[in-house]
């Protein structure tokens, strides 16, 4: 019965072996070939121009509450006590209407980020598939995470796959 496992254990040793050498892995850069898709380069163009377009509305309308806050500060002294409380009031509001629009603007960025990044995304890991299969790769790992590389690099064969 020892000697039985003993063999099984030498051999599971043997298969874990066999198996473990027979695996084919490449590394790649990630971000460097997602960067240099254009569809990549479009996006973050077509975001930064999103993103200016709503940042100059807001501090539009920030701008012109800050006038509104200076005049107040200014004529606050010559009105009633009830003309300071409803102005007091609609200055808050307003400040609340400009700080839910900062967020909304915010949460339309991120919408529109993660709505273009998709397809993207998508395409360069279907790129990175067919890369892995037509070399034989078991896998493929982002070299930004690797602390010691020495193996195939896959980088250029999914640029080429890409067309870049």
């Amino acid at each position: 019965m020892k000697k039985l496992s003993v063999l099984f254990a030498a051999v599971m040793m043997f298969v874990t072996v066999g198996t473990v050498s027979a695996q084919k892995v490449a590394s790649m850069d990630y971000e460097a070939v997602l960067s240099a898709m254009p569809e990549t380069k479009k996006m973050t163009t077509d975001l930064d121009t999103f993103s200016k377009t709503k940042g100059d509305e807001l501090n539009k309308q920030a701008e012109a509450f800050q006038k509104e806050v200076q005049q107040y500060q200014v004529e606050g002294a010559k009105l009633t006590e009830a003309q300071r409380n409803a102005k007091e009031a609609e200055l808050q509001k307003k400040q609340q209407n400009l700080q839910q629009l900062q967020q909304t603007a915010q949460k339309d960025l991120a919408t529109r980020r993660d709505t273009a990044v998709k397809p993207i995304i998508e395409k360069l890991n279907n790129a990175v598939e067919k890369v892995a299969k037509a070399n034989g790769f078991d896998f493929i790992i982002d070299s930004t995470a690797l602390i010691y590389k020495a193996g195939p690099d896959a980088t250029a064969l999914v640029k080429k796959e890409l067309g870049l």
